[in-house]
């Protein structure tokens, strides 16, 4: 008997060019082995024909490649996230979450066959070189990318940093395909970043979630948290994260939350089945959250959402998301290739499962252009010659104050670029003054 082989189990089936996977664990049952006549007949047919194209096609055949070539159609035509992967594509993949890894920084699906961005990644060469989530990648270095599977487009699109890849787009807007040629860089490992939109009211941004997402967060929180004045809001932006390991979204959604179901995966076999809970938190987290979502924010970024709002612990304002909720597994075969397959689906707390569907926000807020008019100048008592001068000086609030430089510096440049952001920060000040209102009316 051969000895049983490593099995692992992953949410997430577009690939990052920095070589970023989720991996849950689990795996497969026994490979399923033909047990019905039916398929016995169907096999027999498979290799009459075979044998047929060996012996008859106008030049010599690689049975080898022609069988590769069989198992590689009959996965693809599962679902999108299925398939069968070449040696060198299954290496590809299996490259470590921490390591460093030269590539462009976006994340990758294949839509009515076509391979489709689903996001660039903030700060890499493809975001700055332009490429939008939707984009359709229809070559590669003049390559066409029809018969690609991800992983072989993945494979062409890596490389050491400093070469250059040209990939060709078609884009909604675009009369005709538009070559990109991007230099490749070193994909960022920092996954969080956060600063003060102002005193009492913290951003966070979580582009992915890697191996060290939830300790980044905590670092984030922990100094927001200890600001001289207390944290009164909190703005998570989740826009345009294409997902990552799952075990940390897991954690990151349990930071805010104090027990339940933070998500669920229900497959055909029971041995597929998991459900994942929060659990109470050492710190005490009651400030109220905006959670920012877009078409870009995918699977892991997906299930901290949707845990967050079905528990009515966020806010969700933004777009809907992208709409990944299935869970694929790896099978590494005896000849060093792979068998990724649709093995199971995730759920919401409240049973929803976002397949095909995305999360829907509480809130929809359009990204809109920055208006580029000047602001209509009123003239003001203040304005006129001889105006009389107020006897109470009055001090501006401290929470409109943000004593680092390079924070505010930083939050003046996203509110006045941003207005999901700007949507975000009022409902939470107005949420504060409501609060407020409230309690002085009810005299607490």
């Amino acid at each position: 008997m051969t000895k049983p082989r490593k099995r692992r189990t992953i949410l997430w089936s577009v690939l990052i060019f920095s070589a970023l996977f989720l991996i849950i664990g689990g795996g497969f049952h026994k490979r399923l082995v033909a047990g019905t006549d039916e398929t016995y007949k169907e096999l027999k047919i498979f290799t009459d024909v075979l044998d047929i194209v060996e012996k008859n096609y106008v030049d010599s055949v690689d049975s080898k490649e022609l069988i590769r070539g069989a198992i590689k159609g009959m996965i693809g035509s599962l679902d999108p996230h299925s398939s069968y992967l070449l040696p060198d594509a299954y290496k590809e993949l299996q490259i470590d979450t921490h390591g460093e890894f030269g590539g462009l920084g976006i994340v990758i699906t294949k839509v009515d066959g076509v391979i489709t961005v689903i996001s660039p990644i903030e700060g890499t060469p493809a975001f700055r070189a332009g490429i939008e989530a939707g984009d359709k990648i229809i070559k590669v270095d003049g390559e066409n990318t029809k018969d690609m599977v991800l992983e072989e487009a993945v494979k062409k699109m890596r490389g050491p940093k400093g070469t250059k890849v040209t990939i060709t787009i078609i884009r909604e807007g675009f009369e005709k395909p538009k070559d990109f040629t991007i230099t490749r860089g070193i994909i960022p490992l920092k996954s969080v970043r956060s600063f003060s939109l102002k005193e009492g009211y913290g951003y966070i941004r979580i582009t992915n979630f890697r191996d060290k997402t939830t300790k980044d967060l905590e670092k984030a929180l922990n100094k927001l948290e200890s600001g001289k004045v207390p944290l009164r809001g909190l703005v998570l932006d989740l826009r345009h994260n294409p997902g990552g390991l799952l075990d940390q979204a897991i954690k990151v959604a349990d930071l805010f939350l104090e027990g339940g179901t933070i998500v669920s995966i229900k497959g055909r076999i029971k041995a597929h089945n998991k459900v994942y809970a929060a659990h109470p938190d050492k710190e005490e987290r009651t400030y109220p959250i905006i959670v920012l979502i877009n078409g870009g924010s995918a699977s892991a970024a997906e299930i901290v959402a949707g845990a967050l709002q079905d528990h009515g612990r966020a806010l969700i304002l933004g777009t809907s998301s992208f709409g990944k909720g299935s869970v694929q597994a790896i099978e590494p075969m005896r000849d060093g290739s792979g068998l990724k397959l649709t093995i199971a689906r995730y759920y919401t707390p409240s049973g929803n499962s976002i397949q095909a569907r995305g999360i829907v926000p509480d809130i929809e807020v359009k990204v809109t252009e920055i208006p580029r008019e000047k602001e209509e100048k009123h003239i003001k008592e203040k304005d006129l010659k001889h105006h009389i001068k107020n006897d109470k000086e009055i001090k501006p609030p401290k929470s409109d104050k943000v004593s680092d430089d390079k924070d505010k510096k930083a939050s003046e440049t996203l509110l006045a670029r941003d207005n999901q952001v700007r949507e975000a920060l009022q409902i939470l000040t107005s949420w504060d003054i409501f609060s407020k209102m409230s309690q002085q009316a009810t005299g607490k």
